[in-house]
């Protein structure tokens, strides 16, 4: 039997912050985020969202960047982010097809680069959330490599993880032994179990908008208003 190992948030950012050369890194390690035991009710959220040039994060790159802080109980929207940037790779005819981001839209967009700090800066002292953590997690750690040759590492609410364990609940343990579906973890699919509006999707900004939606409704029906935010971090 395999075991996750379980990260203590607090320990590692005090670990990365030494470690980090950057300033912007460094800040954004010193005021993150780490307490395990706080209840969600308490916590400042924002959700992140990323369209990019493709799914490969080695390969690929960031074309526009979708942020929307909330709590529990409320969506900031007037405090959301939008950032249409310049990929340092090219376009692929697939990923113009998905998120209908073209050429002509980024010839004369910012690089990642000038946004590096209101991003960080958006995101400090926040718990970051994300439908399907490792694009996100990828995604920025290969962008700030690229372009400031540093890592980022980051601690996230992933609604994609919480939907799978809410569905494999359900799911129950005859149906574990006989390996029966899941259903669908994409994000319009999600929001649908709990009768949500449907959003067009591939927009960083409204799919960032979504996914703080569906953490909202996830908690409502799965949680308590006192769950610690080491029970639903990855």
């Amino acid at each position: 039997m395999f075991f996750k190992e379980v990260i203590n948030w607090k320990i590692r950012y005090a670990q990365l912050a030494d470690d980090a050369q950057n300033n912007l890194i460094k800040e954004f390690y010193l005021s993150a985020f780490s307490n395990a035991n706080a209840a969600v009710k308490e916590i400042s959220f924002v959700a992140l969202d990323f369209e990019t040039t493709g799914l490969n994060s080695q390969t690929d790159d960031i074309v526009s960047v979708g942020l929307v802080p909330f709590t529990l109980t409320r969506i900031y929207c007037k405090q959301s982010k939008h950032w249409l940037v310049q990929p340092r790779r090219n376009l692929s005819e697939s990923s113009i097809v998905i998120h209908g981001i073209t050429h002509n839209d980024v010839d004369n967009a910012p690089d990642f680069d000038n946004i590096i700090a209101p991003l960080l800066d958006a995101l400090r002292a926040k718990v970051i959330v994300v439908h399907y953590a490792a694009i996100e997690r990828g995604f920025l750690n290969s962008a700030l490599v690229l372009r400031l040759r540093e890592h980022i590492e980051f601690m996230v609410v992933d609604t994609m993880e919480l939907e799978r364990r809410a569905l494999k609940a359900k799911q129950g343990l005859i149906g574990q032994l006989f390996n029966s579906k899941l259903g669908s973890l994409r994000l319009n699919d999600c929001r649908k179990r709990y009768s949500l509006p449907v959003y067009e999707g591939h927009h960083a900004l409204t799919d960032a908008l979504a996914t703080a939606e569906l953490l909202q409704a996830q908690l409502r029906h799965h949680y308590t208003e006192e769950t610690p935010l080491c029970e639903i971090w990855s």
